[in-house]
């Protein structure tokens, strides 16, 4: 131990540098791969219906689950094994510094030369995101058309996959490269307190974001369509207006042509708030309880026509309870809490950029020598300098959401819909295939949501008076 640490000492800083990020990279890759070992043997051994689960859940929607969630956990440990070689592989062959080079020959020949770093930096940011999203295609296409074919949820064509990834692509690159650019460039004019002006850069971009997203970005791959006008519309705006929610609009958005997944949000800002659900999550609405799917404007030949699975979704007093849950995230001011935890990190972590980004050690420990590029120093110190703070920051997220969720749970038991939560819970376990079984560890460590039971047991004692 005292030789090795000898030698460990005597390598150069940048060495030292590049074998640390190697070496915690697949230590957490180890950790990921043994508490998902930890989960396949739940899903492996739990074959019957757990006496306590003997009241809400069948037999066949169990083993459904069980084999839907082995499928996805198998096809997770060879995804995340594939990704950590192909990572591992880029930073041994030097493969950052190349993509850069070329980035600067492709620049070069537009006539840009290395002084137009930004446009190098916009190029490198193209190419490598082009390269993710190409090696990515084959786990992708598996994922939805043999997994989530084969268990009843992926409801799109081949066509329609190539179309969405397309059109992700170009929207992705039309927001990445022009806010990149600007934040290269107020890190390069900024002076000494650039890291202050990076953060509020980044802090309006989010906001504006959040805000144009489901009115601008999500209607280029989904269709939204007003909530008719009927009991659900009223009882929702009655609610909204019992909490003071400042309710504007109530959207429908077709997910059932993508997949039968379910799930609803809301957004918006100040007084202009705006709920929406997805048309799998309303029984009388969705698509998947029709005997045929009608397609409209051709819509038909991009989605399969055959429902996979009848009598999805919830009735519309489980809607509203679904609805109340959501809503307690706004009432208790959860939104709001995260947006402040995520500026503070925000802020944090360009501050300490700030401090780290003279160190040419860093630069050097990635294979750039001579040079050390702003978009660079971003990448190493925010993805791999950062990595085990990222990782705790993770975890402690994550304990503080399933905390979240019970109080959201509990106001939604104030509002009188602990009984329709209760069954609403149950019914979207079953659409979504969830497995109700988990291990502990596994658990405590990636579930951003507390178990199936464990939310159940906290409405029982409501539902019972």
């Amino acid at each position: 131990m005292a030789l090795s640490g000898e030698l460990w000492a005597e390598l150069p800083a940048e060495k030292r540098i590049f074998c640390s990020v190697l070496l915690f990279s697949w230590a957490v890759y180890l950790w990921e791969a043994f508490l998902a070992h930890r989960q396949r043997r739940v899903y492996r051994t739990t074959t019957h219906v757990p006496q306590e689960l003997g009241q809400i859940m069948d037999s066949e929607t169990f083993e459904k689950s069980r084999l839907y969630q082995l499928d996805k956990s198998t096809f997770s440990f060879w995804s995340g094994l594939y990704s950590e070689v192909e990572g591992t592989m880029i930073l041994l062959c030097g493969g950052i510094p190349f993509l850069w080079n070329v980035s600067g020959r492709i620049s070069g020949r537009a006539g840009f030369g290395p002084e137009y770093e930004i446009v190098q930096s916009l190029v490198f940011l193209l190419l490598a995101t082009l390269f993710s999203a190409v090696t990515g295609l084959p786990w992708s296409l598996y994922n939805t058309f043999v997994i989530e074919e084969k268990h009843g949820f992926n409801q799109q064509t081949l066509g329609f996959f190539f179309k969405d990834a397309i059109k992700k692509f170009i929207v992705t690159q039309c927001i990445l490269l022009p806010v990149t650019s600007l934040l290269l460039y107020i890190i390069k004019i900024g002076g000494d307190y650039f890291f202050i002006y990076a953060w509020l850069f980044t802090l309006v971009v989010s906001l504006v974001l959040v805000t144009i997203y489901a009115d601008y970005i999500a209607p280029l791959f989904d269709k939204f369509i007003p909530l008719p006008e009927g009991d659900l519309k009223q009882e929702i705006e009655t609610m909204a207006k019992s909490i003071d929610f400042p309710l504007t609009k109530v959207y429908v958005v077709e997910g059932s042509k993508r997949s039968s997944h379910s799930n609803a949000y809301f957004y918006g800002f100040f007084r202009n708030k705006r709920i929406v659900l997805f048309d799998t999550l309303l029984e009388d609405y969705s698509a998947l309880n029709k005997e045929s799917a009608e397609g409209e404007d051709g819509e038909n030949e991009e989605t399969k026509s055959k429902p996979k699975n009848k009598k999805q979704g919830c009735k519309n007093e489980e809607v509203l309870a679904v609805l109340g849950h959501e809503l307690g995230h706004w009432k208790l001011g959860h939104t709001v809490k995260n947006i402040i935890i995520s500026q503070m990190n925000s802020f944090l972590c360009f501050f300490l950029f700030a401090v780290l980004i003279g160190q040419k050690e860093l630069f050097a420990a990635f294979g750039f020598y001579d040079s050390q590029p702003t978009l660079i120093g971003l990448m190493i110190i925010f993805q791999f300098i950062f990595s085990p703070y990222n990782e705790v920051l993770s975890f402690c997220l994550t304990v503080l959401s399933r905390r979240f969720e019970f109080q959201a749970d509990a106001f939604a038991k104030e509002l009188g819909k602990a009984k329709d939560l209760y069954s609403a819970l149950i019914k979207l376990n079953k659409d979504n295939l969830g497995f109700p079984v988990s291990d502990w560890i596994f658990s405590m460590w990636h579930y951003s949501h507390p178990p199936l039971l464990e939310r159940l047991q906290a409405l029982k004692e409501t539902k019972q008076e």
